[in-house]
């Protein structure tokens, strides 16, 4: 490792930091977050979190871990530590962790108003009883918790930190934050309404946490350190506002070993790049490294090393902390430290790996394409396989799929050609990056073509539009068609499965039309958004800034109903409606006349008649497959092509992490061995209990 590459300016991040006995090697925080693995897949979350480790991080935390049964979030999945039987999984974990030399962190949570019980059917206890608040907004009430209850919990938090220090952790993180934690419920007056000592004042309300820490200080003997991560702001009257909890921080400056802070709910806390830019929570944290002696860590999907240098020296913060970057570049902190700023590979902030956690599935990042599948598949963010035995590659299509392909394709040895039909680099993410709000998302497109630029096996051709007769004359091995998709012109999506009456006299107009300046200019627009998903806000949003008057048509429920989850309808849905939107859920076209377009209610089927000058629609997309399938149809083994496949979304539309995973999964899968009917991926089963 060559450190003289790295200017002196950013040594501060590779100072060693104090946590209470524990020594973090430098200022690069980890912060628990989710993956969709949790206690389901051990050991692709141990193994995701090992390569953070080699990757350089000081700290490295789990996601958040159930202490007990009465307080479990189905249907998300997260770590649990229930009873002894949770701790050789949690082992390998804190293992995995320290393997490279950083600190290992468990997060404890008990959920209390946020915990349904779905799974155990234990009844959930909150500080305050009261609905479920959690985001599926389950149908169940809990109890509020007497003084029996508080001593359980107490007794139930001393249990898992004995398991956690006999798996082998550094940290434990009491889990307060995002609204999840029963340490910020105490605390807040939103969700503590007790009259005994426990609630009204502040001294009252921050009891619990101070009894815990006393008491789980005793069990860590002097082997662990403690942290507490608590919302900077909560909104409403009733909320642990920034003011009081900069007051409880005061009066209580040494508790904790360190101070974890991060913004209000997980939808503030996390919001897209859309919505929300880097180091966007600056202004609540800082000052508060003043009141206490103790260190603090804060977030702000921190992707520049100015930035964190900045942090530091101002002294707002001792670590860095991250989420969404440490599972975009594991290795940030190493490419930092030797000074390879040009091989970072950026967040954008698209939360596609928040929906993996929302959905009950295994979570995936848009920019690397090896997250969660490192033990899975095999898959390493940075080293590649060795080459096989082909020599040659040409992609057809220079868009996330054909540039990842070509990246790892290029990495591991083969010679590659990019036949790109277009003047620009990037496909869909080079027309999307200009949309507002989207413009980080054009680091999909730059990272990877800075990464090709200087390899000598890799060559790229722009205004190359190849026929089949073209690709057969080209004399390569395999052929990978990665052509994209084009947005339909027609109402076909989920909810229509087939074309609805049209007058051709009515103008219709596609994400496709407006993305490259076309579309609508004025009048009367009637947008219809059947893919719920973000473009058919973000287009509505070109509109109204264009002057249109837009009614936003959608046979859903809420407007972008799929960003559910990534955390961004509700803002969504307030930009539309600041921006003068006309919001018509529930709604979808049964016919498109000359001037005005039929409205169907999709509950009802009542029909109501609505004016407008221009349609866009936002439905579904259909895959460019022209040249695969005439090439499939061709005699191209007799050309001397091994082989001939289309990828990403001309095989099957959809995200840009779907594209840039079929990139790689191509790139992988070249020259390996045909495993039939085997999975192309590893998994863990549950054993039959006796």
């Amino acid at each position: 490792m060559d450190t003289n590459a790295r200017p002196a300016r950013y040594d501060v991040l590779f100072e060693p930091v104090r946590i209470g006995p524990k020594l973090a090697k430098n200022r690069f925080y980890q912060v628990p977050h989710c993956n969709g693995g949790g206690y389901r897949d051990p050991s692709a979350v141990a193994e995701m979190r090992r390569t953070k480790a080699e990757g350089g991080w000081g700290v490295i935390f789990t996601e958040q871990t159930e202490i007990h049964q009465t307080s479990e979030i189905t249907p998300f999945i997260e770590q649990r530590l229930w009873d002894d039987r949770e701790i050789p999984a949690l082992a390998r974990m804190a293992e995995a962790m320290k393997s490279h030399g950083a600190l290992a962190g468990i997060q404890l949570a008990y959920s209390g108003i946020n915990g349904p019980n779905l799974y155990s059917r234990e009844v959930p206890l909150a500080v305050t009883g009261g609905p479920i608040l959690t985001f599926t907004a389950d149908p169940v009430q809990a109890r509020t918790i007497d003084r029996e209850d508080i001593r359980n919990i107490r007794r139930w938090f001393r249990n898992a930190v004995r398991r956690a220090r006999t798996a082998g952790f550094d940290l434990v993180c009491l889990y307060g934050a995002h609204g999840f934690g029963i340490f910020q419920h105490f605390l807040s007056r939103a969700t503590n309404q007790r009259g005994d000592e426990y609630g009204g004042s502040l001294d009252n309300r921050s009891r619990f946490v101070r009894e815990v820490i006393a008491e789980l200080r005793e069990e860590m003997r002097d082997e662990m350190a403690v942290t507490l991560r608590l919302s900077l702001h909560e909104e409403g009257t009733l909320g642990l506002s920034n003011a009081e909890l900069r007051e409880f921080i005061a009066l209580n400056a040494e508790l904790p070993d360190l101070w974890d802070l991060a913004h209000g709910t997980w939808e503030n806390c996390s919001g897209t790049s859309r919505f929300v830019g880097e180091g966007a929570q600056e202004d609540l944290v800082a000052g508060i490294k003043a009141l206490t002696p103790k260190p603090v860590v804060g977030v702000g999907r921190f992707t520049s090393a100015d930035a964190m240098v900045r942090q530091v020296r101002q002294g707002i913060l001792d670590f860095i902390g991250a989420a969404r970057p440490s599972i975009a570049d594991p290795f940030l902190p190493r490419k930092i430290e030797e000074g390879r700023f040009d091989d970072i590979r950026e967040c954008i902030g698209c939360n596609i790996c928040v929906s993996g956690d929302m959905t009950g599935a295994i979570s995936r990042c848009t920019q690397n394409t090896a997250f969660m599948e490192e033990w899975r598949k095999g898959w390493h963010p940075e080293r590649a396989r060795p080459k096989g035995a082909s020599e040659s590659v040409l992609i057809v299509g220079a868009g996330p799929t054909g540039l990842e392909a070509a990246l790892q394709l290029g990495k591991r040895g083969y010679r590659v050609a990019i036949a790109e039909a277009t003047t620009t680099l990037g496909g869909r993410v080079a027309r999307e990056r200009q949309l507002p709000g989207l413009s980080a998302w054009g680091r999909v497109a730059d990272y990877r073509t800075g990464q090709i630029a200087p390899m000598a096996n890799v060559e790229t051709y722009l205004d190359s539009r190849l026929t089949a007769d073209d690709v057969l004359e080209m004399d390569f091995e395999h052929v990978a068609i990665a052509t994209g998709a084009t947005w339909r012109r027609d109402v076909v999506a989920r909810l229509h499965l087939a074309p609805i009456p049209t007058d051709p006299a009515m103008p219709l107009f596609t994400p496709d039309d407006v993305m490259v300046g076309g579309g609508p200019t004025g009048g009367r627009v009637l947008l219809y958004d059947d893919d719920h998903f973000y473009m058919g806000s973000v287009i509505a949003e070109v509109l109204a800034a264009r002057g249109c008057s837009v009614d936003f048509v959608t046979p859903a429920t809420k407007v972008a109903e799929w960003t559910q989850n990534t955390l961004e309808q509700g803002v969504i849905m307030r930009r539309l409606l600041s921006l003068g939107v006309n919001v018509l859920p529930s709604k979808a076209p049964e016919a498109i006349g000359d001037g005005e377009v039929t409205l169907g209610c999709t509950w009802t089927g009542a029909r109501t008649a609505t004016p407008a000058d221009a349609v866009v629609l936002v439905t579904s997309r259909t895959p460019n497959d022209e040249l695969y399938l005439e090439l499939r149809a061709r005699d191209w083994g007799g050309a001397g092509v091994q082989s001939l496949k289309v990828i990403g979304d001309a095989a099957a539309p959809g995200p840009i992490a779907w594209a840039t995973y079929a990139g790689r999964r191509y790139a992988e899968e070249l020259d390996a061995p045909d495993i039939g009917d085997a999975l192309p991926f590893r998994r863990e089963l549950a054993e039959l209990a006796p």
